[in-house]
C-alpha cells in the first residue's frame, strides 16, 4: 500500500493507532486510578514501579521499531512479500528479548528500586510486590508489540485498535476485582495489579493472533510461512532499532531518575507527580497514536521515492496531532476538577488542588511535545535512528543536570521540577527539525 499526506489519510492511519498503540498507559492509567482509591502509599509507589515497567516495555517496542520501518518501506516499494520474512525476523528476536528481560525483573529489581527508594521502606516493599505478578506479562508484550507493528507498517491499524478495547477491558474488570477483592477474587492490592495487566496482556495477544488467523488482507504479505532464522536481516533491523533502543532506554529511564529525585522531597510530592503523570498520560495518547502514524507515513513516502513531501508530511501531522490534543486537554487542564473528579473522585481531593500549577506546566509541554515527538519520529522514518540518539543523549543529559540541581540544590519545588520536560523538548524539537531540513537523511539506506 502507498500513502499520500493528505489530512484524511494521515488521520485513517493515526487515528486507529492513537487508541490502538497506547496500550501501555491504557494499563498504566488503569493501574493508577485504582490504586488512588486503594492508599496513597500504593498510589505512590505504582508512580515509581509503573514508570520503570514502562521503560522495560517501551525497549520492546523500540526494537519492533525497526522491523515496522522496513516493512513499511517494502510497502512503499510495491514489495509486500517481503514482509513476511521481516515480520518474522523481528517477532523471534523480541521473544529472546523478553527472556532477558524477565529474568532482569525477576531477580535484578529488588537491587535496582533499593538504589532510589532507600527513603520510603513502604513503597520499596509494594514496588517489588507489584513487580513480582507483573513481569510476566512482557512475554506477551514483546510479542505483541511485533504483532502491532506488523499492522502498524502495511498501514492497516484497526485490527490494533480492536484488541486494545478489549486489553483496556479485561485489564480494567480484573484490576478492580484483584486489588479489592470484587467478584470472588481475593483481595491483593497492588499485587493484584500486577496480575491483572499480565492476564490482559495475555489474553489480548490470544485474541491478536485469532483475528490475524482469520484476516485473508494479509495472506499476499507471506506472514504465515515457516519462519526461518535471517542473521543478515537481524544485524539489518539492529543496526535501525539499537538506536531506538536506547532512546527509549534513556528517554523512560529518565522517568526513572525524574521519580527518584522527587522521592528525596517526600512522599506527598511523589503521590502529587504520579496523578500529573497519569493526566500526562492520559493526555498524550494522540501524541502516540500520530507519532507512529509519521513513521509509518514518512518510510512509506521515501519508499516512493518522494523525499519532498517528508517535510510536508511531517509538519502537517504535527499540526493535526496538536489540534486533537488541546482539544482534549484545555479543558482537562484548567477545570480539572470538573473533568477528572468523576475519574479520581475521592472525598479528599487536596491532591488535584496541590497539583494545579502543574498542570498549566503540561498545558505549555504537550504543545511541545506534540510537534516534538512527531518530529522525532519522522526522522527514525528516515533511518537516521544514530542520529537521534545523539539527540536524545544530548537532551536528556541537560534534563537530569537540571533535575539534580532544582531537586537537591534549590527549594523551588514541584513545578520548576516539571519545567524539566519543557527543556527537553524544546532542544528535541529544535535539534530534529534542523536535521529534516538538512536533507542529509536521504543518503540513508534501510
Amino acid at each position: 500500500m502507498q500513502l499520500d499526506i493528505k489530512y484524511r489519510d494521515i488521520w485513517r492511519i493515526s487515528a486507529p493507532i492513537m487508541l490502538g498503540s497506547a496500550a501501555q498507559n491504557v494499563i498504566a492509567l488503569s493501574d493508577a486510578v485504582l490504586l488512588f482509591h486503594k492508599g496513597e502509599v500504593e498510589f505512590a509507589a505504582i508512580g515509581f514501579v509503573g514508570v520503570f515497567y514502562i521503560t522495560i516495555a517501551a525497549i520492546g517496542y523500540s526494537f519492533s521499531r525497526g522491523g515496522q520501518i522496513m516493512i513499511a518501506r517494502r510497502m512503499g516499494e510495491g514489495l509486500p512479500e517481503r514482509v513476511g520474512h521481516t515480520f518474522h525476523t523481528m517477532l523471534l528476536f523480541e521473544l529472546l528479548m523478553a527472556s532477558v528481560m524477565w529474568a532482569f525483573m525477576r531477580y535484578g529489581s529488588a537491587w535496582f528500586f533499593r538504589f532510589f527508594l532507600d527513603h520510603s521502606p513502604e513503597v520499596y516493599k509494594k514496588c517489588l510486590e507489584y513487580i513480582h505478578y507483573r513481569s510476566y506479562g512482557i512475554f506477551f508484550s514483546y510479542a505483541g508489540v511485533a504483532l502491532v507493528s506488523l499492522y502498524t507498517g502495511i498501514a492497516r491499524p484497526a485490527l490494533i485498535l480492536i484488541d486494545t478495547v478489549i486489553l483496556a477491558i479485561v485489564n480494567l474488570v480484573l484490576n478492580y476485582g484483584l486489588i479489592f477483592g470484587k467478584f470472588g477474587l481475593p483481595e491483593m492490592g497492588i499485587g493484584g495489579s500486577g496480575l491483572a495487566s499480565s492476564i490482559a496482556e495475555g489474553i489480548a495477544f490470544a485474541v491478536f493472533v485469532v483475528f490475524m488467523l482469520l484476516d485473508k488482507q494479509n495472506r499476499s504479505l507471506k506472514i504465515f510461512s515457516v519462519p526461518s532464522i535471517d542473521w543478515a536481516l537481524t544485524r539489518q533491523q539492529l543496526k535501525i532499532s539499537l538506536p531506538v533502543v536506547a532512546q527509549a532506554a534513556v528517554g523512560q529511564g529518565s522517568w526513572v531518575f525524574f521519580f527518584g529525585m522527587v522521592e528525596n522531597l517526600g512522599e506527598r510530592p511523589l503521590a502529587i507527580s504520579n496523578l500529573v503523570r497519569t493526566v500526562y498520560l492520559l493526555l498524550s495518547i494522540p501524541l502516540w497514536g500520530f507519532s507512529s502514524g509519521a513513521n509509518t507515513l514518512i518510510s512509506n513516502l521515501i519508499g516512493q521515492q518522494r523525499f519532498r513531501d517528508v517535510l510536508p508530511a511531517t509538519f502537517k501531522t504535527g499540526k493535526l496531532c496538536l489540534l486533537v490534543t488541546m482539544i482534549l486537554a484545555v479543558p482537562v487542564l484548567l477545570y480539572p476538577g470538573v473533568f477528572l473528579y468523576p475519574l479520581l473522585g475521592k472525598s479528599d481531593m487536596s491532591l488535584l488542588g496541590e497539583a494545579q500549577p502543574m498542570f498549566y506546566v503540561l498545558l505549555a509541554l504537550l504543545t511541545l511535545s506534540t510537534f516534538g515527538a512527531v518530529s522525532f519520529n519522522a526522522l527514525a522514518g528516515t533511518g537516521a535512528t544514530f542520529f537521534g540518539l545523539k539527540m536524545q543523549l544530548f537532551s536528556v543529559s541537560m534534563y537530569l543536570l537540571y533535575i539534580y540541581i532544582i531537586t537537591n540544590h534549590t527549594q523551588l519545588g514541584l513545578v520548576w521540577v516539571w519545567m524539566a520536560e519543557i527543556l527537553y523538548w524544546t532542544v528535541m524539537l529544535g535539534m530534529t527539525v534542523w536535521y529534516l531540513r538538512s536533507y542529509q537523511w536521504r543518503r540513508l539506506r534501510v
